[in-house]
């Protein structure tokens, strides 16, 4: 159940929002600027590479990480591999973690690690082994971590973590909070434009910034939900299973991080998959249980405190204008045979990353939206 009228409640959203998010979201924008003086105070600017890396690692925990991973890996395309070192071990806490170079890594290779913690002995321990294999090593820490000091030590390149402006809130360290995501990503993507894997320069990333405030403008909690695209994905979300369909290569991270980030902020299952596939993939969850004719055998039971069924609802995330080839008009089709219900996110013109950035601000926007009305519900 989602408590819609909080929604349209800018106090009452205030009240509810006791880790911060929504400050979190708001300030994106404020993060990759401060992520990117960073980046250039590091040294990063002024860097003179000899050539490309032959491939990029990427490792850190949680889904901050692993967006980061995904989104460097769809950014670069076809100019380097990227790959993303998952974690091991028997929790999924700070010292329990392990990870481990792939055979094959060595003198070529670029190890990015990306975290919000920098107390995970397995990074260290990771550092280390990069820099006995010959691997070129760049972190993103906070400023007082073990990590930056062992990434000093293995003579690697360490960029401090931009800090939340107005000091620190409780979902600051959070791996899907959404000021983390843009704080570790950003200098790394200043670093991928001098090496030449990705198309990151100060100005495209002063765009990204600008983007991330209109989007922060349009979806915060001052908006009536009619005006403001994150409030009405909330809403629309609410009681069904999100299929969340992608379309382009900067728009899959995008759909992988909301499904992630409902998982995790506000405790909602969905389902991702890149058209066309998406339409063999999910056809089926259209047609059964969860499809929006769906209705139980037992049509004449009492169904007064039974909970209302879960239906399928179709998000269709894209990041590039509608026209020229295209899966969505399929997608649509198959939804509406269905009867199921489908939302649409497309962002403004601009470039990639900005279109990536507005996708992501009013995913996240959005998690955080039906994260809160969905505790007020449970609490009223």
């Amino acid at each position: 159940m989602l408590d819609e009228s909080l929604l349209d409640a800018p106090e009452d959203l205030a009240r509810a929002d006791r880790r911060g998010l929504l400050r979190g979201a708001a300030e994106a924008g404020a993060r990759v600027r401060t992520a990117a003086r960073h980046a250039d105070e590091a040294g990063i600017g002024a860097l003179a590479p000899e050539g490309r890396p032959r491939a990029v690692l990427v490792a850190g925990p949680g889904t901050a990480a692993t967006g980061v991973a995904d989104l460097i890996g769809a950014l670069a395309g076809a100019a380097a591999p990227v790959t993303p070192i998952r974690p091991t071990g028997v929790a999924a806490a700070a010292g329990a973690l392990r990870w481990a170079l792939p055979g094959w890594a060595g003198s070529v290779d670029l190890l990015l690690i990306a975290t919000a913690d920098g107390s995970e002995p397995g990074l260290a321990l990771l550092a280390e082994q990069a820099y006995r294999r010959g691997c070129t090593v760049v972190a993103v820490a906070p400023v007082r971590s073990p990590l930056r000091e062992t990434v000093d030590g293995v003579h690697g390149l360490v960029v401090p973590m931009a800090a939340a402006p107005y000091g620190e809130y409780d979902a600051e360290t959070s791996a899907a909070g959404p000021g983390t995501l843009w704080a570790l990503l950003t200098p790394l993507l200043a670093l991928l434009d001098r090496v030449g894997l990705v198309e990151a320069p100060p100005d495209v990333l002063h765009k990204v910034a600008d983007r991330l405030d209109a989007a922060a403008q349009r979806c915060g909690p001052a908006i009536a939900t009619y005006g403001n695209p994150a409030k009405t994905l909330a809403a629309e979300l609410a009681g069904s299973l999100p299929l969340v369909w992608t379309e382009g290569e900067a728009a899959g991270p995008v759909g992988r991080r909301f499904a992630a980030v409902l998982a995790e902020l506000a405790g909602r299952p969905a389902l991702v998959a890149e058209l066309p596939q998406a339409l063999p993939a999910h056809g089926g969850l259209l047609a059964g249980a969860f499809a929006a004719a769906a209705d139980p055998d037992d049509f004449f039971r009492d169904r007064v405190d039974e909970p209302e069924a879960m239906r399928a609802r179709v998000v269709l995330l894209r990041d590039r204008p509608t026209g020229g080839l295209s899966a969505a008009p399929a997608a649509r089709e198959l939804a509406l045979s269905h009867d199921t219900a489908i939302s649409e996110l497309e962002p403004q013109e601009g470039g990639e990353l900005e279109a990536l950035a507005e996708l992501l601000a009013i995913t996240d926007f959005a998690a955080v939206y039906l994260s809160l009305a969905s505790a007020s519900e449970h609490q009223s």
